[in-house]
Formats: structure tokens, sequence, C-alpha cells
């Protein structure tokens, strides 16, 4: 069964590192947008919490998206007025149609 894209009904935006600077001149990491693309964002439930061999944060996330190769842990994605920190990157290697991103709130 392939990806059914009325399951990717959310927007999310991927953010990277960009390099700039401040008003004095002094390097400041700020972000800018990789890609807006739809998602599938799911929170763990009460039996994947139970089934894991440790404790998943109540901020963590899984986000799916369609096949993409430019993401990385080093970036971070927005959903709504939530931000989340890119853990890992997951693809799909049987039928290279998704990407999963494993995700955790950034507080503040």
């Amino acid at each position: 069964m392939g990806l059914n894209a009325g399951t990717l009904n959310a927007r999310v935006v991927i953010q990277q590192r960009a390099s700039g600077q401040d008003a004095v001149g002094q390097p400041s990491a700020t972000w800018s947008t990789l890609a807006t693309v739809w998602a599938n964002v799911r929170h763990p439930t009460g039996n994947e919490a139970m089934r894991a061999d440790k404790d998943i944060s109540i901020n963590a996330v899984r986000v799916r998206i369609r096949r993409r190769t430019d993401v990385t842990p080093a970036m971070r994605l927005t959903h709504g007025s939530a931000t989340y920190q890119i853990k890992a990157v997951l693809p799909d290697t049987q039928r290279l149609e998704f990407t999963d991103l494993l995700c955790e709130l950034i507080n503040g």
C-alpha cells in the first residue's frame, strides 16, 4: 500500500540554520525556511509509550513527509505555534515514498 496523500493533512515548515550577523556585527544563528510541506504529525499513543523500553516524552512527535533527502537532524520544524528539533531522520528504504522525522518539542 502506497503513501496516501489524504493522510498528509498538516502543513509544517522545515528550517535550517543560516549564519548572519547581529546589529553590532557579531555572528548570530538564525533559521531560514528550507521547505513548507504537507505532513502527518503523530503523537505517541498510550500503547506505544507502554511498549517502549524507556519513557517517551509527551513532547515527542513523529512527522511523516513525502520523501526528501535534504533533511538532517541539525534542522528543526514548526507546526502551528510549536517548534520541534529533528532528532532522527528515518527514510523509507523499501518504497522510497516517505521520510519519517522523529522530533522533540523545543521549550521556550
